[in-house]
């Protein structure tokens, strides 16, 4: 008999050999579908009865697994508490192995984020996350309250601690469990994708249980809900910091792992997964977002409007690898400024891909609106409100054929563009998924180049990454003609954006004052477009929507001294 330390005394948990052996833990590395809490528990049951014919002692799900993360406002329904209830009874049945999963517990105190331990027809105890992130795309104040147990558990011999995500990045948590006599530490995780995010992870675990000389157990979830991406690389990790085992990136995984409880060592996987290149992270990122999203929304496929130049180029090379090359489908529209060379690229990319590819010329769409417009407009002169004819004719082409068939318009935007307000509103910017939100336009290229390099036939024509980009609103236009170099443009933004540097400070580095204050200008004053854009898949430590949101309306002075 084994007992569960918490706040409220001790539980038993039964095990049947608890002082010989190995204990073997199946880290379930994998995806559960917000809200779906039935489709949840029955993926939960046909996993966990796997890891126990696989051998596994203990089965580890990832934070809030039972509802799926983020469930926002889902966890404010008022029969969550009962449909939860239901479901930790239904799970709880399950004999043979001991599970434990991240779940919303509520009660009399309050909803906590919480992991339960359950055995042999009931839950034997249950931890409640004490370190609620409240920054980025976190905002688990709104939902939670804080935790104040501590739980260890015994199971052949090994006392086991638990932590969720956001726990152990602070020392406090993982010091007490060690004080309290801890061998080893599962961490639940649903812990977001951005560049870079894993070696942090690693670093992190590696300072941390060396520092307590605690093995851990750092499980993470997979998969994408919205526009975040969760991207699994589990990891468990000796007491001396190294690793043991490492999950894949972006891949559903049963990591099977076994722990000497005389020892306190793991043993270690025969093969690592591969180290992804910045590239190859962001690409996959990008992939899992739009096909999780697609499916999971219930369309068809998506349609694309596919203009010959680089950023619908690689949207559609992204969206063919994330769906298949039978649900994409894109147009061409040409209008009287298109280039014979973006008609032919096009045509190309289309064919090199396999995709259902349309094209419809906006000539008479742009005439009409020209023509029901001229005596409105008929004492002004041409500007940009002619040249948003043209794009905002292909949104309406791109909508109407996707209310016809059920396809998903996915626009092409990049990051570069919607921070500077170079798109049109009602125009290139509809639809219902911007592959490209967060991408900025020197990524744009370096993921092109990629994924060209993954075939001996690249499937982006050479010219589409070398020519000057181009909207082709009006003749021998480039993008230059409005923006500075992308690489000048790309520096500032990063600084003002992802740094949160002001005008001052961005100038101190060398940019031309006039410069910096054009493009900061510019970002403020594109909010309103923003807030109208469709939501994309989150790579960088600050995207627009989630971690950015700046007031519509507001007096604030980009070079004033306060």
């Amino acid at each position: 008999m084994s007992k569960i330390k918490t706040a409220d005394g001790e539980m038993s948990l039964q095990s049947t050999d608890t002082l010989l052996g190995t204990v073997t833990f199946a880290i379930m590395q994998t995806n559960f579908w917000v809200g779906d809490i039935a489709g949840n528990v029955k993926k939960m049951s046909a996993l966990a009865l796997d890891a126990k014919s696989k051998g596994a002692d203990i089965v580890i799900f990832p934070e809030l697994a039972l509802i799926g993360y983020p469930p926002e406002d889902l966890l404010l329904r008022p029969t969550l508490a009962e449909r939860v209830k239901i479901a930790m009874d239904e799970l709880s049945k399950i004999e043979g192995i001991v599970i434990i999963l991240g779940y919303p517990h509520i009660d009399q105190h309050g909803t906590f984020n919480s992991a339960a331990i359950l055995q042999g027809g009931s839950q034997k105890g249950f931890y409640h996350k004490q370190c609620l992130p409240n920054y980025g795309i976190f905002d688990e104040h709104r939902y939670f309250n804080k935790g104040r147990n501590q739980v260890l558990f015994d199971y052949k011999g090994a006392t086991i601690g638990l932590l969720i995500c956001e726990d152990i990045w602070h020392d406090a948590p993982i010091r007490t469990l060690k004080k309290e006599g801890a061998d080893l530490v599962v961490v639940l995780n649903a812990s977001p994708f951005e560049v870079g995010k894993q070696i942090e992870r690693k670093e992190l675990l590696t300072r941390q249980s060396k520092t307590h000389e605690l093995p851990i157990i750092y499980a993470n979830t997979v998969g994408a809900q919205d526009d975040i991406v969760f991207d699994g690389g589990s990891l468990i990790v000796q007491a001396d910091g190294t690793v043991a085992h490492e999950g894949s990136r972006f891949l559903n995984q049963l990591i099977m792992a076994q722990f000497n409880p005389n020892t306190k060592v793991f043993d270690e996987q025969l093969k690592a997964p591969l180290v992804l290149s910045e590239e190859s992270e962001m690409y996959q990122a990008l992939v899992v977002g739009l096909r999780d999203y697609v499916n999971r929304s219930g369309f068809k496929g998506v349609i694309i409007g596919l203009s010959g130049g680089i950023d619908s180029a690689l949207t559609l090379c992204l969206a063919v690898d994330a769906l298949g090359a039978d649900k994409v489908y894109a147009v061409m529209m040409p209008y009287e400024y298109t280039s014979s060379m973006s008609l032919e690229d096009a045509a190309a990319q289309a064919a090199r891909l396999n995709v259902s590819y349309t094209v419809c010329p906006i000539h008479d769409a742009v005439e009409g609106m020209r023509a029901a417009l001229a005596p409105l407009l008929a004492n002004s002169a041409p500007d940009t409100t002619e040249e948003n004819l043209q794009a905002r004719a292909r949104g309406t082409i791109l909508m109407a054929l996707s209310n016809k068939f059920g396809h998903m318009v996915v626009s092409t935007g990049n990051k570069s563009e919607n921070a500077v307000g170079y798109a049109t509103l009602y125009g290139d910017m509809v639809g219902g998924f911007d592959m490209l939100k967060d991408v900025y336009k020197t990524d744009v290229y370096r993921l092109a180049n990629y994924r060209n390099r993954l075939e001996d036939n690249p499937v982006i024509p050479e010219r589409v990454i070398t020519r000057a980009p181009s909207a082709e609103l009006r003749p021998d236009q480039t993008d230059q003609d409005s923006l500075p170099d992308y690489e000048m443009l790309d520096a500032i933004l990063k600084m003002y954006i992802d740094e949160d540097l002001g005008y001052k400070a961005i100038c101190a580095a060398g940019y031309e004052s006039a410069v910096v204050e054009k493009v900061l200008r510019m970002v403020d004053n594109a909010e309103h477009k923003r807030r109208q854009g469709a939501i994309g898949t989150k790579i960088s430590k600050k995207s627009f929507g989630r971690e950015r949101r700046y007031p519509l309306v507001n007096g604030w002075s980009i070079t004033g001294a306060f």
